[in-house]
């Protein structure tokens, strides 16, 4: 279940976009946990016909899942990512716009004020403003569904996929034989997280079909040519928006605003290219750097007219833009600091043969420098360089904090119970005895920026 202030967040998304009675329905989801939809009337209070209304209005715009138990009939649970993604649909229209075209955006928000429609209801939604871009909206559809910025809506998009994932893994161990051991359950949910996951791309390939297509010679002879295959787009199917795919245009643009203010413009459109030569293989945040490429193909993608000396002092007065680049991927890459402190902040990885942007390690630094900011502005310098001490070496007890970041210890521990009140640090207790006595105890403080989650 989501925490405090996720609960309130979502209660506030869905009052204010579809009313106080299916904010109330979605309350009660988010407090009480799963629920059917006799409990769901029962503990809110609303009439079960309205309270059935809220239900279907929430899985037609995708924020609840819904299952059958075998005992308990149909439950209802909110998908809370999909809940917080309503404060982006205003930038993955102009996303989709910016990619695309006018056309392209106003297909997206059809689909985002609807939840999931078909091509012909899409179709006709926009032909009620424009009756004459009936070929170009089905056009621009196809580069859509085949761009991954569409994807079907199928029966495992309402499924939680953590209830698929318990099962496929309840499955797998019951396949072992004698008494488990930890590599064989960690096999184990390897493998339902592999059949999972082909699952849903095997579904997501519904989205378009093959129409085959008869042309005949000419009149002097009977003999036709094989028929030829040509994507279309399914009428059959669901299309929802795919956020992933314009999550990965936002993470994209968060990082090349942060090699500007690390480095400079050169570097900021260094990095941009380097993404946008792999951006059609990127389908999602999962994964931990991009596709590898070549320097060719980041040259191709920086605009002629852009100068990319200016950024760099040479002796010569002429250079060529593809020796700028070099030297801009090494820069990127950290290649004057081959050391942890230089991987860990570099922004590529580069070697003469490929190119990659590192997604997981500019991640992780962004995430950093977030908690770091907000250490900084609730407890000063002192709280940052316990934060950064304590996330590089791991767990420390008070002492060896207060001798490394040569602060006395009266000042060390009150700062220690504040960043453990905000929930900037952890602690770990260590007994000495078996009746883990409190004045026998080591306590031992630590930082941990990920936070456990479920990831299928």
């Amino acid at each position: 279940m989501a925490d405090t202030q996720t609960r309130r967040l979502c209660v506030e998304i869905i009052h204010s976009q579809f009313g106080p009675l299916t904010a109330k329905v979605a309350s009660m989801l988010l407090t009480r946990g799963r629920l059917s939809l006799f409990q769901l009337a029962r503990f809110s209070g609303i009439k079960p016909r309205t309270t059935r209304a809220c239900v279907l209005v929430l899985v037609q715009q995708n924020i609840l899942w819904h299952t059958k138990g075998d005992d308990e009939g149909e439950m209802f649970e909110v998908n809370v990512n999909e809940c917080l993604m309503r404060l982006r649909f205003g930038k993955f229209v102009w996303i989709a716009e910016r990619i695309y075209g006018k056309l392209a955006s106003e297909i997206v928000q059809v689909i985002l004020d609807h939840g999931k429609l078909r091509s012909a209801d899409i179709l006709a939604f926009l032909s009620i403003y424009d009756h004459i871009n009936t070929k170009q909206y089905q056009q621009t559809l196809h580069k859509l569904v085949s761009g991954s910025y569409l994807k079907p809506s199928t029966i495992l998009s309402h499924l939680s996929p953590r209830d698929k994932w318990i099962q496929y893994e309840a499955e797998e161990n019951r396949k072992i034989s004698g008494f488990p051991t930890a590599k064989e359950l960690r096999e184990a949910k390897e493998v339902a997280r592999a059949r999972l996951k082909r699952e849903e791309e095997e579904a997501e390939q519904v989205g378009l079909k093959r129409k085959p297509k008869d042309h005949q010679l000419g009149p002097r002879t009977n003999k036709r040519k094989l028929s030829e295959d040509e994507d279309i787009v399914n009428d059959a199917v669901y299309f929802k928006v795919n956020y992933e795919k314009f999550n990965v245009h936002i993470r994209n643009s968060i990082i090349e605003k942060a090699a500007k203010e690390r480095f400079n413009d050169g570097a900021a459109l260094v990095v941009r290219a380097a993404m946008k030569a792999t951006e059609s293989s990127q389908m999602n945040l999962c994964e931990p750097r991009s596709s590898a490429t070549s320097i060719g193909s980041v040259s191709m993608h920086i605009p002629e007219d852009i100068d990319l000396s200016a950024g760099l002092v040479y002796s010569s007065k002429k250079v060529s833009n593809l020796t700028c680049i070099k030297d801009y991927l090494g820069m990127l890459a950290s290649a004057d600091n081959p050391t942890p402190e230089g991987r860990a902040s570099a922004f590529v990885s580069y070697s003469s043969s490929k190119v990659q942007v590192e997604f997981e390690t500019i991640g992780q630094r962004l995430r950093q420098n977030i908690v770091e900011s907000v250490a900084r502005y609730k407890h000063g310098e002192n709280g940052v360089r316990i934060l950064r001490l304590l996330s590089k070496t791991g767990k420390m007890d008070e002492k060896q904090i207060s001798k490394v970041v040569m602060l006395a210890p009266k000042d060390v521990r009150p700062l220690l119970v504040s960043l453990s009140a905000d929930a900037l640090i952890s602690t770990q207790e260590v007994p000495k005895s078996a009746d883990r006595n409190p004045t026998r105890t080591f306590y031992l403080w630590h930082v941990f920026f990920p936070k456990p989650e479920y990831h299928p």
